[in-house]
């Protein structure tokens, strides 16, 4: 018999608990590859519509002979990188996304209350995606390869990038007041 219940609370041990089923569920979803990729490829479209932009609006201002002028292409290409870097950097530290990431689903977040990253994390990361580059991308691939899903950049910032946490629709009350008559 005391074989029996010695079993019996080896079994219930290796069983989880309410509490690890429940952070089990709260838990959010490390991002991975692919569903990063589509949010860069969402950003890139953006960055691209302001760089046809800003090279539409000097053509109309300056005329055609302008697209031919070094300085021209050179501050187009300055535009283009400030605006990436200032859009990358202060959407991550507000927010936690891009408008990519937003569309997809997942954010940047550090520490383990899923805060958004403090500017100086975002500029850091930013500053990062060179050495994701420099490893001729393999530094993105990362995302894909590492158990966390962190890249190259994630881990030289200390951030991390997970999935939303799925929405509960809002259900309506039965028993509340209807809202006053418009007249």
């Amino acid at each position: 018999m005391a074989r029996l219940a010695g079993r019996a609370r080896q079994l219930d041990s290796a069983l989880p608990s309410q509490g690890d089923m429940i952070r089990g569920v709260a838990e959010t979803r490390p991002a991975g590859f692919w569903i990063r990729a589509a949010a860069l490829a969402i950003d890139f479209a953006i960055f691209l519509i302001v760089k046809l932009s800003f090279d539409l609006l000097g053509l109309r201002i300056w005329g055609l002979e302008v697209g031919s002028s070094m300085e021209f292409v050179v501050a187009l290409w300055t535009f283009t990188f400030v605006f990436t870097a200032v859009y990358t950097t202060v959407l991550h530290a507000l927010f936690g996304q891009t408008v990519g990431k937003m569309v997809v689903g997942v954010r940047v977040m550090v520490g383990d209350d899923g805060a958004p990253p403090p500017f100086g994390a975002s500029l850091l990361r930013f500053c990062a995606y060179s050495a994701s580059l420099a490893t001729f991308g393999f530094g993105y691939v990362m995302a894909g390869l590492r158990h966390d899903k962190r890249a190259l950049h994630d881990l030289i910032a200390g951030t991390r990038v997970e999935r939303d946490p799925p929405r509960t629709p809002v259900r309506e009350r039965r028993d509340a007041a209807p809202p006053p008559a418009l007249a």
